[in-house]
C-alpha cells in the first residue's frame, strides 16, 4: 500500500494530463519525447510524491527513447517491481512504493555492473540538480505528445 494516498480528482489538478495518464494509468509517453535530460550531477525524483529514485551517475543512453538508468539511487529509494501481463508481453513494471506511481520498466539489457535497464517515462520523473535527497512535488510537466501505444520495450 502506498504511503501517500490521493484521489483521482487530486491527482489530476497536480499532474499535467500526459504525467497523470502515465503515472496513475500505466501509460507509456511517446519515445524520444521527454528524455533530454541534463547531465550535470543531481538526482531524478518522483513527478507525484517527490521522492529521489534515481542518480544522475547511474544515466545512460540506451538510445531507446526513454531515459534510462542501471541501478536505483540507493538502496532506501521508493522502487518496487510487479510483473506487468499487459499487450501480450511479460515484462517488470517499476513503480514508485511511496506513491504508487507507475515510472516505467525495468529490462535485463543493460551495462555492467548490473545488467540492467530502468527504461523510465521521462514525464515520470523530475531532474533537480545537485540534489542526493528531498521530498517536494513535481509540477508533472512535460512533453505534448499523447501517451504511447506500448507497442516496443520502453516504459
Amino acid at each position: 500500500m502506498p504511503k501517500i494516498v490521493k484521489t483521482d480528482a487530486e491527482w489530476r489538478d497536480l499532474l499535467s494530463p500526459l504525467a497523470y495518464e502515465v503515472t496513475r494509468k500505466h501509460a507509456t509517453e511517446r519515445p524520444f519525447t521527454n528524455d533530454d535530460f541534463p547531465s550535470a550531477p543531481g538526482s531524478y525524483h518522483c513527478i507525484c510524491c517527490g521522492a529521489v529514485l534515481f542518480d544522475q551517475a547511474d544515466k545512460f543512453d540506451a538510445h531507446c527513447g526513454w531515459p534510462s538508468f542501471n541501478k536505483v539511487g540507493s538502496a532506501a529509494a521508493p522502487v518496487g517491481e510487479s510483473q506487468d501481463t499487459s499487450l501480450g508481453m511479460q515484462r517488470t513494471e517499476v513503480h514508485c512504493t511511496d506513491c504508487g506511481a507507475h515510472l516505467g520498466h525495468v529490462f535485463p539489457d543493460g551495462p555492467l555492473p548490473t545488467g540492467l535497464r530502468y527504461c523510465i517515462n521521462g514525464v515520470a520523473i523530475e531532474f533537480r540538480p545537485g540534489e542526493a535527497s528531498g521530498n517536494g512535488t513535481g509540477t508533472g510537466t512535460g512533453s505534448d505528445g499523447g501517451p504511447y501505444d506500448g507497442s516496443g520495450t520502453g516504459g
